[in-house]
């Protein structure tokens, strides 16, 4: 099943679920005419959809905001904050092309600080899917719950077949002795292929799929690190606030301490080109990450793995 026909079956089941769009499509063209007076285009005006929402919210129902994540977080940000954060409202905001999706845009339309703003919001959950596959496993409960929430939306073909979500856990594909990484969204599939490559190396190698930043799988987190193993952190997003900064708390929280390497942008945007194109200019393809981890491993640390 695709995003939208997940979407529509869910809307056609409960009457509460509406969508809304800021003149933003491209995954949803069918819902119009299934849903009718249930679907609303606002036009260019994020403002208003998520005080529309919100309203719409306070009357019983589910709004589900579709825009691209620029323009959904930041054109609306005190919206967001003030109307649906506060409160705590049933608003789900679905950011289309997140992070390193927006491959072709330059950084005015690059969304690569929107974990760190949702995931300082009180109330608000963040869900970071994998692919296509944990995208649709994952909505059914991101659309009935009663929180507010934050979707990078992600429709790559999945690479790997996901077990089933389970609210506030992690996908634990694998727990490895050396290294374990730990990603959030699109780049899993690069990471992935990045593991098998260590293994080729003879490296015990884990990886989880973070598929939901806030709340994080804090016990996931926890298990890696009594491995004593290095933790590697991979994402499509800024250094700050996302990810890293996310399992950072869970240490120090805890009272822990690890050996853990961000693989992130740092403070800066990427360069627009073809999605392979930025992956390789920006160095997270999987041949990339595999030689970061690698040398990283062995200059900084002097570990050797023969």
């Amino acid at each position: 099943m695709s995003y939208q026909s997940i979407l529509k079956s869910i809307a056609l089941a409960d009457e509460r679920l509406m969508v809304l769009t800021a003149e933003n499509r491209a995954l949803i063209r069918e819902m119009p005419a299934e849903l009718g007076e249930r679907f609303i285009d606002v036009g260019i005006a994020e403002q208003t959809m998520i005080g529309m929402a919100a309203g719409l919210a306070l009357r019983g129902r589910i709004p589900v905001c579709h825009a691209l994540a620029p323009f959904l977080l930041f054109r609306a940000y005190e919206f967001i904050r003030n109307n649906v954060a506060m409160p705590s409202l049933p608003v789900k905001l679905s950011g289309y092309i997140p992070g390193f999706l927006s491959d072709a845009n330059g950084p005015t339309h690059q969304a690569l600080e929107d974990i760190s703003l949702m995931r300082g919001l009180p109330h608000m959950e963040v869900y970071c899917p994998a692919d296509e596959e944990d995208l649709e496993l994952m909505l059914p409960h991101i659309l009935t719950n009663h929180k507010p929430a934050y979707i990078r939306i992600n429709t790559k073909p999945a690479f790997f077949t996901h077990s089933n979500y389970e609210p506030g856990k992690a996908e634990v594909i694998s727990i490895g002795k050396d290294v374990n990484i730990i990603v959030a969204g699109f780049l899993f599939t690069e990471a992935m292929k990045a593991c098998r490559l260590l293994e080729s190396e003879g490296i015990s190698v884990g990886i989880i799929n973070a598929r939901s930043v806030k709340p994080l799988d804090e016990q996931a987190v926890l298990d890696v690190v009594s491995t004593k193993s290095f933790i590697i952190t991979i994402e499509d997003h800024f250094r700050t606030g996302g990810l890293f900064s996310a399992v950072s708390e869970v240490l120090a929280r805890h009272g822990q301490r690890a050996r853990i390497i961000p693989f992130a942008m740092n403070d800066q945007w990427f360069k627009p080109a073809l999605l392979q194109d930025v992956l390789v200019y920006e160095g997270f393809t999987a041949e990339a990450l595999y030689h970061k981890i690698y040398n990283t491993i062995n200059q900084l640390f002097y570990v050797k793995f023969n």
